[in-house]
């Protein structure tokens, strides 16, 4: 009689907690208004409530329908993208092609989209800008960092770029972090009474008078960060693609369309 009492007793027990445990979940999952009021699309609200059960803190930007039907793409910060099936049963993580007279990347389409409006808000006046003497054609925007040898390599093609109607605009990444010596050197070139002729003379090798001002170095290497960039140089067209490494003039001229 007390084993059936204890059994009964234990069964109880787990059944309280198991209704905890459902409850905690429900508790997860965002019903169909919650979801649309984040703008998330409609039927992803299986996708959204599994993913975040296993994956709580997950940094999730952005929900969108795919061209795939019963499929949702899920924007994380960083850049990163995960694909998964609207019951929340299957993800892919990676980008996803498209198949047209060209391979399309769809998720770097996206991004592309995103980079554009990042840097759209950054003021000309907090870039070190080269620009045409003649018509400006079109801009790349380049993070970089004056102790990389390609960008002082991508530098060197400068004249060639802007003859080409290229305007070169120049936000800073030092790859070693803030506050490390690169830091120190592009914070004088930015706070110097010329920063044009500050970060050519850094980049041929030159030194300049160190110097403190209010900057944007930091802004610009959490921006980089925030927009892809893993190494210098790392340009960015006006359109938002991201070009990694260096290119020559004519080559690059090729790849933004002018050749």
């Amino acid at each position: 009689m007390k084993m059936i009492l204890w059994q009964g007793k234990r069964f109880y027990t787990a059944f309280f907690y198991l209704l905890i445990v459902l409850l905690l979940v429900s508790l997860t999952i965002p019903t169909g208004n919650a979801a649309q009021a984040k703008g998330y699309p409609e039927g992803s609200e299986k996708l959204l409530a599994q993913l975040q059960v296993v994956m709580p803190e997950l940094p999730i930007q952005a929900v969108y329908k795919l061209p795939l039907a019963g499929m949702f793409g899920v924007e994380l910060a960083g850049g990163q993208t995960l694909y998964g099936t609207a019951d929340g049963q299957y993800f892919i993580a990676g980008d996803l092609y498209q198949l047209k007279d060209k391979i399309v990347n769809l998720a770097e389409v996206r991004r592309s989209v995103a980079r554009k409006a990042e840097l759209a808000k950054v003021p000309l006046e907090q870039m070190v800008v080269f620009s045409p003497a003649g018509e400006t054609l079109t801009h790349v925007s380049v993070f970089t960092d004056v102790d990389c040898s390609f960008c002082c390599k991508l530098h060197l093609e400068m004249a060639e770029l802007n003859e080409r109607g290229v305007e070169v605009r120049y936000l800073a990444y030092p790859r070693a972090g803030i506050g490390t010596p690169t830091y120190a050197k592009m914070v004088s070139a930015w706070c110097a009474d010329d920063p044009n002729a500050a970060i050519t003379a850094l980049k041929t090798g030159q030194s300049i008078p160190m110097k403190q001002c209010d900057n944007p170095i930091s802004s610009h290497y959490e921006l980089g960060r925030r927009v892809g960039v893993s190494g210098t140089p790392a340009i960015v067209t006006a359109s938002g693609e991201l070009l990694p490494g260096y290119m020559p003039a004519a080559e690059l001229a090729a790849a933004i369309g002018l050749e």
